[in-house]
């Protein structure tokens, strides 16, 4: 049964997602790129976006491992996309990875603007939803063929998904850094009420790595 994931989404002691100032030289904001320590250096980071050998091992690894298994599409904000904004200004641009982005399935980019699919190497193919949140997930289950969906953000994006009761697991990874300022997750969400509990709670040197999942009586 396919079932709707977020899988690594790192936030700061202080709960952003993203720094301020989201632009095409800071696509994370200012200070945001710190958010992921406990990622970049694993195994499954290098090997996925890189294609290379190496990397560290152990619960970051494990946990970054976790988010790519059974995954069968990907769903994405328009600003995880594009730092640009509006009808596509510059149609030759095709995500911030290069010609192999590590999706490697079909993958749902969120948008108020039509725009033709664009298959890349490796196996991802970016579609392009107006329809909304709810189009966007019935494409990515069909998509998906049994395997699950993976809510790859941003903030609002998951933000949007969690109010309508549409994801069953969150991974969180809390960094041990503050922003101050920035893209807030859980800004207006009541977890509880929403049916979420925490199932896991696991440290190490470079984050806290938390699992909510969402009850069967939640919502």
């Amino acid at each position: 049964m396919t079932r709707v994931r977020v899988e690594g989404f790192t936030v700061s002691l202080d709960g952003y997602g993203a720094g301020p100032d989201q632009d095409i030289n800071n696509p994370l904001g200012v200070g945001g790129r710190n958010l992921h320590q406990w990622l970049v250096t694993t195994r499954t980071f290098q090997r996925t976006l890189f294609g290379k050998d190496g990397g560290t091992t152990g619960v970051d690894d494990d946990f970054a491992a976790r988010g790519f298994k059974d995954m069968g599409a990907w769903i994405l904000g328009r600003n995880m996309f594009d730092p640009n904004r509006g009808d596509w200004p510059d149609k030759n641009w095709k995500g911030w990875w290069g010609d192999n982005p590590p999706y490697h399935v079909p993958t749902f980019v969120l948008t108020h603007y039509a725009r033709a699919p664009i298959e890349m190497e490796g196996g991802t193919t970016f579609h392009f939803v107006t329809g909304g949140i709810r189009e966007a997930l019935d494409r990515a289950r069909e998509a998906a063929a049994g395997k699950d969906v993976r809510i790859g953000g941003g903030a609002n994006t998951i933000r949007q998904y969690l109010r309508e009761g549409l994801i069953d697991e969150l991974h969180i990874a809390i960094a041990p850094i503050l922003l101050g300022r920035g893209e807030p997750l859980f800004e207006g969400i009541d977890l509880p009420a929403l049916g979420y509990q925490c199932v896991e709670c696991v440290g190490s040197e470079k984050a806290t790595h938390v699992v909510l999942r969402r009850q069967a009586h939640g919502g």
